[in-house]
């Protein structure tokens, strides 16, 4: 993520993220922040994370409307991954709305599982499920681990 990435990367969901907070991201020394481009280079998607020691916070990930359900979230993901496994991240920490069914299988199928539920944490009293993902930091491979919560309502 640039600069010049920030109006375009804000507007793709303004109730999530504004253009402070991905200037602030800019600066912080342990945000590590994925954009994919179309192939004219508009920026259609991002990907912001901390690392922080041994463990990476996916703070935000979003796609522009038209172009969801295309894989880019899910090869972001998979960019993010391999940072993990490149800087001996051992855990991957999210949170998601309880109602986001297709965000939740993504990040299933990359090897987060359900640790724990946020009662009433979004702003409009949703509540929020809270995934983990471990990684073996000596093979760099996922550690499959069974839900630790329900979390169907």
């Amino acid at each position: 993520m640039v600069a010049r990435d920030i109006a375009a990367l804000a507007a793709i969901d303004p109730s999530a993220t504004t253009e402070r907070q991905l200037e602030a991201e800019l600066r912080r020394p342990w945000a590590r922040c994925w954009v994919a481009r179309s192939e004219g280079g508009d920026a259609i998607a991002y990907l912001a994370t901390w690392h922080v020691t041994d463990e990476l916070s996916v703070m935000n990930i979003a796609t522009r409307p038209d172009r969801r359900r295309q894989g880019i979230a899910r090869a972001m993901m998979s960019a993010a991954m391999q940072y993990a496994r490149d800087h001996g991240v051992a855990r991957v920490f999210l949170e998601v709305r309880r109602s986001n069914s297709g965000a939740i299988a993504l990040y299933r199928s990359v090897g987060f599982f359900a640790v724990g539920l946020r009662a009433r944490y979004y702003g409009d009293g949703e509540d929020a499920v809270e995934m983990a993902l471990h990684m073996d930091s000596a093979a760099g491979s996922v550690v499959q681990r069974p839900d630790e919560v329900a979390i169907d309502p």
